[in-house]
């Protein structure tokens, strides 16, 4: 099947290659406060397309969306010391998953990381429960992106003092949005796919220690001296994410004849503009 694009486009199956890290620009380099709209607008505009056509893609979509409104919740609620530092923390990590799906729906494969490959690709072909939709993107925008984007915004403040406690500051913002998330997925996109035995505290346990592990690893890259010793790391980061990707699937995975994804496609069509049944920390947000 096709894969189906935020903007229409269509992604063709094809060998890839890892690409090299690319540095991208940052899209808010002055930290406004109006970063965080500009985010939320934007995925709010993906979501809608690919929530409206039930692509497995909507799935990732949203919990994204909703975690960004809860950033946004939780940083005018003043969760953070540094909101301008965090403001373009935000907007930059968001720019890496426009990139990617973009250059994977343009059928740009080899600019596209392996493991956003392997969550794009698992998604077009509808292989994977919608946990498993949801986890491969969660561990390719954090294990694999969330390094480069801190190294870029830089890990200590002026005064020489860690970025860490504000980093640390999204775990708790991750608490309160996990049962809502989960909750709208299960009541608009897939009320089979969540059922896996795991609860959500140990969920989110494991995106925590991701989190940690991505902050550790921008360490790394921070302090890599010479261009070799930054490939090194460049390359444990990529390969560890490709792997942690490639587990997941097979977790995931429906099993024909056993499991496929026609009930969950049914249960969209009928249901993927439902408002959202439980509220989150900054309300009852639209389903589009």
């Amino acid at each position: 099947m096709a894969g189906e694009s935020a903007t229409g486009g269509v992604a063709p199956s094809g060998p890839a290659t890892a690409p090299g890290a690319r540095a991208l620009p940052e899209p808010c380099p002055d930290g406004a406060p109006g970063c965080v709209d500009g985010t939320i607008a934007e995925l709010r505009a993906r979501m809608a397309t690919l929530g409206r056509g039930c692509a497995h893609h909507s799935t990732f979509a949203l919990a994204y969306l909703r975690t960004t409104e809860g950033f946004k919740w939780g940083r005018d609620a003043g969760f953070f010391s540094d909101d301008t530092w965090v403001n373009r923390e935000g907007a930059l990590f968001a720019e890496y998953y426009y990139r990617a799906y973009d250059d994977w729906a343009a059928g740009r494969r080899s600019a596209v990381p392996l493991a956003w490959l392997a969550a794009l690709d698992a998604a077009r072909d509808r292989r994977l429960t919608g946990a498993g939709d949801l986890m491969l993107g969660m561990n390719a925008h954090i294990n694999r992106d969330l390094p480069y984007v801190l190294a870029s915004v830089g890990l200590t403040a002026p005064d020489g003092s860690s970025r860490k406690p504000d980093h640390d500051k999204v775990n708790e913002i991750l608490a309160e949005v996990t049962d809502p998330i989960l909750a709208e997925l299960i009541a608009r996109f897939d009320p089979y796919g969540f059922d896996v035995g795991i609860s959500p505290d140990t969920v989110l346990g494991l995106i925590i220690t991701w989190r940690e592990q991505a902050w550790r690893n921008a360490v790394r890259l921070t302090n890599a001296r010479t261009p070799f010793a930054r490939a090194v790391v460049e390359l444990d980061i990529e390969s560890t994410a490709a792997a942690t990707a490639a587990g997941l699937a097979t977790l995931t995975s429906y099993v024909p004849p056993f499991t496929g994804p026609g009930p969950r496609a049914a249960h969209c069509a009928a249901h993927h503009a439902d408002p959202p049944p439980l509220a989150y920390p900054f309300g009852l947000p639209p389903a589009y």
